[in-house]
């Protein structure tokens, strides 16, 4: 679980102690990010999240379950540890735009005790799930032994699992039903170039071929979407070009979407045109964002002419 602070103000000198800027701060917002982003997006597309993660036992922790809250997502699966703190990201930002970001985290593996409690969550939580979402920011909670534990109780349960990784152990995520990487997350998995959309044809074939039964969904940014799946044909979506003014948590999004959308009954295609759309939105909004169902459902009427019964 991440905290998302933000420090909004003005900057119109440079310090004389140093050749930054001065910002003016003006106030101060949070929202729930990383892991916790993706269940928000959950909740306001019209999910039940619950949510399975790590806090500390600090102010960060408590403004962070304020924000889900907000958002209509529930706190009471959530761990903490008294020995680190929450992971929190303030972003300075002036004039629509960031001027840096400082983060407080202790990213080292989770204690065995805390491993113990998290199975007894995750176990209680399976069994009124419809899937399972990974959304993995490699901040120390999911240790190979928890997602191996996670991943097997999901398929015992029948429950399919969607994973967003993080780092070159793509072992880790074995027996996954769809895995969310961008075109770094690839290259790191694979070891292959991705920097264009050629160069993720071969790196998302390959990462297939090392995931068997396991759909392979890479974001390209720009470029749309392209899903690999097995022996089936290369599916690629691209979006009609938005304006962006910030990807911070367009990944989380797509995921929450994507995930959502297949988990009611979508199509693979409609599925990522849903996550898409929703991206757009997503990064045509200033800091860390949620895409409601009502916002989704315009979008799609007005840039596809999808009528909104078809959500």
């Amino acid at each position: 679980m991440i905290l998302d602070r933000y420090w909004w103000g003005e900057a119109s000198r440079l310090s004389p102690e140093a050749p930054v800027p001065v910002v003016r701060k003006q106030r101060s917002t949070v929202r729930p990010g990383g892991a916790a982003n993706t269940a928000a997006n959950l909740a306001a597309l019209g999910a039940v999240p619950l949510l399975v993660g790590l806090v500390g036992t600090d102010r960060a922790a408590v403004e962070l379950q304020d924000a889900l809250l907000e958002c209509g997502v529930g706190v009471d699966s959530l761990i903490s540890e008294t020995t680190r703190p929450t992971t929190t990201k303030t972003r300075v930002i002036a004039s629509h735009q960031q001027i840096v970001r400082v983060d407080e985290e202790d990213v080292a593996p989770i204690s065995r005790e805390t491993e113990e409690r998290a199975r007894i969550v995750i176990a209680e939580c399976l069994e009124a799930a419809s899937a399972v979402v990974v959304s993995d920011y490699a901040k120390g909670f999911l240790s190979p032994t928890l997602l191996n534990f996670a991943i097997a109780a999901a398929g015992r349960a029948g429950k399919r699992v969607f994973v967003d990784p993080k780092g070159a152990d793509y072992n880790r995520y074995q027996g996954c039903f769809l895995m969310k990487p961008n075109r770094l997350e690839l290259s790191i998995l694979t070891g292959l170039p991705a920097r264009n959309h050629e160069e993720t044809l071969l790196a998302g074939s390959r990462l297939s071929a090392l995931m068997p039964g396991a759909m392979i969904l890479v974001t390209e940014g720009a470029d749309g979407m392209t899903l690999f799946a097995d022996s089936r044909p290369v599916e690629h979506h691209a979006p009609a070009p938005r304006q962006v003014y910030d990807v911070t948590g367009a990944g989380d999004t797509v995921l929450a979407t994507l995930s959502l959308a297949i988990a009611a009954g979508a199509s693979y295609r409609d599925a990522m045109k849903l996550a898409a759309e929703a991206a757009a939105i997503a990064i045509g909004t200033m800091g860390t964002a949620t895409v409601k169902l009502l916002q989704l459902e315009t979008a799609l009427s007005d840039v596809h002419g999808i009528r909104s019964q078809t959500l």
